[in-house]
């Protein structure tokens, strides 16, 4: 078990800038720490001046992730259609975000947070300058230059990865838009707007799939590392992180 304590202890150890901006994956399962405490204390770390920025996405809000599909499994055709019919649309204000976890989900929450307008791959955010980050995310871009990826890149920000892999580094996917040449494109579905209005947009085909191996051959003296509650610790800086993926992908996925 662990406390608010040791995660403040493991952050200032780490390295966590004060008045910057940290982009923060997490698994709270097992760890004992409430959500609460933990964004507490990335707040403390960051300090007033600082933001903190989690992944709010939705994958539930689709036909064709596992998230949706685990929804319908079991149902008849019928029942799916009305099931996909009587969707609600994506609401930065109350849609939730379950498969990002308990801390995404108390920040999202937090009185002040911003959240980006992305109906599939939102970010929340809390601090200065949430809501410049969280500006203009286009509709029809994942997580490329219109989205609050590329404006954390701007802005020098941290990864910190909280017990769980580069497997889950949301980062590593502005590294595919900038990739030459770049995934092909792929469609998309989603509900917008009012219940059951689906629509239909092209965006690059994202594919996590090597990102544990990307992230493996960084080099060590771009990260640090701890351990909280049985589990790894990672911070590292986002453009550090995106320039070596970058890099990566052209020899991975030839």
């Amino acid at each position: 078990m662990a406390d608010a304590r040791a995660l403040g202890d493991a952050l200032a150890a780490l390295g966590v800038r004060r008045g910057g901006t940290l982009l923060a994956h997490s698994s709270l399962s097992g760890s004992g720490l409430r959500a609460a405490d933990v964004r507490d204390a990335l707040l403390g770390a960051l300090g007033p001046d600082g933001t903190l920025v989690v992944p709010a996405f939705t994958p539930e809000n689709s036909t064709t992730s596992t998230a949706h599909l685990e929804r319908v499994a079991g149902l008849t055709e019928r029942e799916a259609a009305a099931f996909r019919a009587a969707m609600p649309p994506f609401d930065p204000a109350t849609t939730p975000c379950p498969s990002m976890g308990v801390l995404a989900e108390r920040v999202r929450t937090t009185p002040g947070a911003v959240r980006s307008g992305h109906p599939q791959t939102s970010f929340a955010a809390l601090g200065p300058r949430a809501a410049e980050l969280m500006d203009g995310h286009h509709p029809h871009c994942h997580l490329g230059e219109r989205s609050p990826l590329a404006r954390l890149y701007e802005a020098d920000a941290q990864v910190l990865l909280l017990r769980v892999g580069f497997a889950a580094c949301s980062a590593f996917h502005l590294a595919e838009y900038r990739g030459d040449p770049p995934p092909p494109r792929r469609a998309y579905h989603c509900v917008v707007g009012t219940a059951g209005n689906w629509v239909t947009y092209e965006d690059l085909a994202l594919d996590d799939g090597d990102f544990a191996e990307i992230g493996a051959a960084l080099p060590p003296e771009r990260l640090a590392t701890a351990e909280l509650a049985g589990r790894p610790v990672t911070l590292v800086g986002l453009r550090d992180a995106v320039d070596h993926a970058r890099d990566a992908m052209t020899g991975i996925r030839r």
